[in-house]
């Protein structure tokens, strides 16, 4: 095993990229200066907590090595270790002897070939329930299994030598702010439910993209967003919220809700996710997938996937010791930021001002904002791409953790249009988190005022539990909610802006509020805060009881959403109760497809949207209220 840079001795295993590399699909990004940081193309320096397995390893040490990192990370929800794994390209396990691992909180897993094809796993990479009582036997669920990645390999399931029920699938139990993409499974069934344990065998993910798999059990996800992939060998059931867009073999979706899925042919706008490999000189470099429109399907059945290729040389590699003006310092000399595992300490805003700048986390790099810091802010300017970055709230109020544009500003005309209609910023598997192992204050967690911005696979939480301030009373937590503050998720001001996967939860007034016309979001998930200690706290200074879990503002003009579900839980106090989970304008131009709302045990909430549809509350828990279009056709 080698750390931080491929092993001596496996040099020769990056060779296998080649074969996938199309002649002249790797271009370069335009020459920037050279950035006085000097980076070895071939040994980069990632950190400590990167790990780097070559196929010529005995399994035997990568599977110690990944069985320890299980082990520290099961179940370090609210810790600050941050890891990432990376496998060069070729062959890890056998049919006798196969790599079979668990993924913990903060971990990704990837592979380092320019196709999944180039780095295969004989086995599994799993993630199970967490039994929480009982000494480990009891209360079994994947509802706080968060925070984790895998990404760009090969897995053709194994289970030799595991019991019986183990060896029946590839088990990814998870939840929110975790994503697997560009995959491919073939062998047992995958799982996304772990029902070889106790009960209750909850979960509540989750987002898989670019990605062709097996028999796909769906079990107890209560929603789920799958886009631009292939299901053809099946997909076993849905819950409440199960979402499929550009997908082959998608289940038809015409007497939804029975059963509740959600198809849509082809999805409109997408980017996949920006990912490390390694060339066939033996270079690392990311690969940067370009827009799309109207897509269906992988992106690398037929070569690499489309886009450019940038050297590692034209990154800075920050560590969480690198302050912010290094890394402004960086990117105003024209280099792209790759964020190496760990937690960094943001006290002034960092600006990612030129077009084009990529900024890449690696093993859920953490930013967090102290002293009341704008974490990031992102200039008005088309093919910013911001992944794998999770953003926290600190103890100080920030008045917002991500912004993308300027609020009222000019968003450009003509050729600029065009550009940033072509050539979106984007948001990749970007996460914010306001508390949990710390209080967190902030008024808007994300806003994005730029147009023509694609945000895939985003969740927002404002924590309803954690470690320091989170005291639970005889009636819940009535402290959080004057202590761990967030007004507002994410507010769209911006035009035509698109989101797929969107899921945002637990915010004291709107958690998200559009007002820019021509949005479009393919599933949107939504829990209303649990913790107001009154119907006071919950009423909005109109009257209206309760502020809707989906708001889009009064003004705009056009808007469609597709897939959507918003759940209430009063845990403080269960009579309390919320008018409408939905408020649009009621306009020709703002259409709402296959929406729900549900009581999961306390509180309630009058209608779906607009003073329409059934009552959810303590006499129907955990039976939804569904709308099919709204308006009705």
């Amino acid at each position: 095993m080698s750390r931080n840079a491929p092993p001596r001795h496996g040099r020769t295993a990056t060779a296998l990229v080649a074969a996938a590399l199309v002649a002249g699909a790797v271009v370069a990004a335009p020459a920037q200066a050279a950035p006085p940081q000097q980076v070895d193309p071939q040994a980069p320096d990632f950190g400590p907590n990167v790990t780097i397995f070559d196929p010529s390893m005995p399994l035997s040490e990568i599977s110690t090595e990944l069985d320890a990192l299980a082990v520290r990370q099961r179940d370090a929800e609210m810790s600050e270790d941050r890891y990432a794994v990376y496998f060069l390209p070729g062959d890890y396990g056998t049919d006798e002897q196969p790599l079979q691992f668990e993924v913990g909180y903060y971990t990704e897993v990837a592979g380092l070939g320019a196709s999944p094809a180039d780095v295969s796993v004989n086995g599994a990479i799993e993630v199970y329930n967490r039994c929480l009582t009982d000494g480990g036997t009891g209360n079994c669920i994947a509802l706080v299994n968060f925070w984790r990645t895998i990404s760009n390999l090969s897995i053709d399931v194994n289970g030799t030598g595991q019991d019986g029920c183990r060896a029946s699938a590839n088990f990814w139990a998870v939840s929110q702010a975790v994503s697997m993409r560009r995959l491919d499974i073939s062998g047992a069934n995958v799982s996304l439910q772990d029902y070889c344990t106790n009960g209750p065998q909850y979960a509540s993910g989750g987002f898989i993209a670019d990605s062709r798999l097996p028999f796909t059990i769906n079990g107890s996800q209560q929603q789920w967003l799958v886009r631009n992939s292939d299901v053809t060998a099946g997909w076993s059931n849905a819950v409440w919220n199960q979402v499929f867009a550009g997908t082959e073999g998608a289940p038809d979706d015409s007497t939804f809700p029975e059963p509740p899925y959600t198809t849509i042919d082809e999805t409109p706008i997408s980017r996949e996710k920006p990912y490390l490999f390694v060339d066939e000189a033996g270079n690392y470099a990311v690969r940067v997938p370009a827009a799309q429109t109207d897509t269906r399907g992988i992106t690398w059945a037929e070569g690499m996937t489309p886009g450019r290729t940038v050297p590692i040389t034209d990154f800075f590699i920050a560590t969480p010791d690198d302050s912010v003006q290094e890394i402004n310092a960086a990117l105003a000399r024209g280099s792209n930021l790759l964020l190496t595992p760990g937690v960094y300490d943001i006290d002034e805003t960092i600006r990612v001002k030129r077009a084009d700048t990529v900024v890449l986390g690696m093993g859920h790099a953490t930013l967090t904002a102290t002293g009341g810091a704008v974490a990031m802010d992102v200039a008005d300017v088309p093919g910013v791409v911001i992944a794998g970055v999770t953003f926290d709230a600190g103890t100080e109020l920030s008045p917002v953790l991500l912004r993308v544009g300027t609020a009222n500003g000019e968003h450009g005309t003509g050729s600029a249009a065009r550009a940033a209609e072509s050539n979106p910023t984007t948001l990749s598997d970007v996460y914010v988190r306001v508390g949990g192992p710390h209080i967190g204050k902030v008024d808007t967690a994300i806003e994005v005022h730029s147009d023509h911005v694609l945000i895939d696979h985003a969740w927002i939480w404002r924590a309803d539990h954690g470690i320091e301030g989170f005291t639970e009373g005889v009636n819940g937590d009535t402290d959080r909610w004057h202590t761990n503050t967030g007004r507002n998720g994410i507010i769209v001001t911006g035009d035509d802006v698109t989101a797929t996967g969107l899921f945002v939860e637990h915010f004291q007034q709107r958690n998200t509020l559009w007002e820019g016309d021509g949005g479009t979001v393919i599933l949107y998930q939504n829990e209303l805060p649990y913790d107001p200690p009154t119907q006071a706290d919950w009423t909005q200074p109109d009257g209206t009881l309760g502020y809707p879990g989906y708001t889009v503002a009064d003004d705009v003009t056009s808007h469609e959403l597709f897939g959507a579900g918003v759940y209430v839980f009063n845990q403080n106090d269960p009579s309390i109760v919320t008018e409408n989970g939905f408020s649009v304008p009621d306009v020709e131009g703002v259409r709402l497809h296959h929406i729900m709302t549900v009581n999961l045990s306390a509180g309630t909430i009058r209608h779906v949207v607009n003073g329409v549809g059934g009552q959810v509350d303590n006499s129907n828990t955990g039976a939804p209220a569904f709308i099919v279009d709204y308006p009705a056709p």
